[in-house]
């Protein structure tokens, strides 16, 4: 997959993307690191080019039929080059946009090397994310039966990525940081935030982000972690989705506790947990996944990766009206049939529901007005 084609299509993006990885590396051609564990990170310039709009589907990686790929129907490499650090500090800054923001990928489970770079340079490409990529691919076998050994290879990774952050955050040149993990990777971007505020004393000022989709976290676990971030901890974000097969496995897997990507955030007591830490919550489970997992609506519907270029990379708040759930709670009030018994299931009426500190007041206020409104209406309508 990773051999380089000269070969460039009309109408062909190019991403480039800087991957550090503490995988091992393999002699073989087009694979360049196994899921093996290495002895030190090394780090790569690899560009991708991604056929136009007009010739796929947002939210989808065009796997090649055969080899070499079609540029012009499918993803392909265009060059691999290997970076010392100089070279990799360089490359950061001759990337770097106008916004000086970095976005750290953290891939999950079952995931291989080609996996990993081909679906964050869709999800830069698809999402118009005005960011220097930089992926964090760690050592994952791509295989079903490998679950245990991912977990610990997350667990040998957890220093090599908080060096990684650590250097991004004292690079002048950068602004700011965000960082997305994916599943178990959610698991290995926490405990190495978790080890930079220990150290240091709090996390680094310019990581003001952190996107957990789908993440693959003991909920118990997640909640001891986040105390020890400490107040000054960055701004949380997460996609869930009780529809998730995958952490449903995981789940009994793990002894039967809930997993943090598949909690309902209506209920107690995530609701209340969620407003009091600050953290937005945006439940995808009324959206239709392209796997038949469900494991990975955030980077394939859309409408959740365009939000995730347009508002939260950039740090900015996503509330109900965004995703239109301010017009779903006008609609209920309409009569007096949709708000009796409706107002309770409003929250997931949306493909995509935010819960939010500032949304949950104001839902909360709004909801209680439907309720006297729709008592009201039922009180005239029997004459009582």
């Amino acid at each position: 997959m990773l051999i380089p084609t000269a070969v460039r299509a009309d109408g062909a993006i190019k991403v480039d993307v800087l991957v550090a990885t503490t995988r091992r590396p393999t002699d073989t051609p087009g694979v360049l690191f196994s899921g093996e564990r290495g002895k030190e990170p090394q780090v790569t310039e690899i560009s991708v080019s991604i056929p136009s709009d007009s010739a796929r589907k947002v939210g989808q990686v065009q796997w090649p039929a055969k080899l070499p790929a079609n540029p012009a129907k499918e993803f392909a490499t265009v060059s691999v080059t290997p970076l010392d650090r100089t070279g990799a500090q360089g490359w950061l800054r001759q990337h770097l946009p106008k916004s000086r923001r970095v976005m750290v990928f953290v891939h999950g489970f079952n995931n291989r090397y080609e996996d990993a770079v081909y679906r964050f340079a869709q999800i830069v490409h698809d999402s118009k994310a005005d960011v220097a990529p930089v992926l964090f691919t760690w050592p994952s076998r791509g295989s079903i039966f490998a679950y245990n050994y991912d977990k610990e290879s997350t667990n040998y990774s957890r220093d090599a990525l908080e060096e990684m952050l650590h250097r991004l955050a004292k690079e002048p040149s950068v602004g700011e940081v965000t960082i997305m993990a994916h599943s178990m990777g959610s698991w290995l971007t926490v405990e190495a935030l978790r080890q930079m505020a220990i150290r240091d004393g709090h996390v680094a000022p310019k990581i003001q982000n952190v996107i957990l989709a789908s993440p693959d976290l003991d909920v118990d676990v997640f909640g001891q972690q986040l105390a020890e971030l400490g107040q000054k901890r960055p701004h949380f974000t997460l996609f869930v989705s009780r529809d998730d097969r995958a952490l449903s496995l995981s789940r009994r897997i793990s002894g039967n506790i809930d997993r943090l990507g598949q909690v309902d955030p209506t209920v107690e007591p995530y609701r209340t947990e969620f407003e009091k830490a600050g953290i937005v919550v945006l439940d995808l489970t009324a959206l239709k996944g392209g796997d038949r997992l469900n494991h990975g609506k955030f980077a394939e519907s859309p409408e959740v990766v365009q939000l995730i270029g347009n508002r939260l990379i950039a740090g900015q708040a996503v509330t109900d009206s965004d995703v239109g759930l301010g017009d779903r709670l006008g609609a209920v009030a309409l009569g007096a049939a949709q708000t009796v018994g409706g107002a309770a299931s409003v929250a997931v009426s949306t493909p995509i529901a935010v819960f939010d500190p500032a949304t949950r007041r104001s839902y909360d206020e709004q909801i209680l007005r439907l309720g006297t409104a729709a008592g009201n209406t039922v009180t005239t309508a029997v004459g009582q």
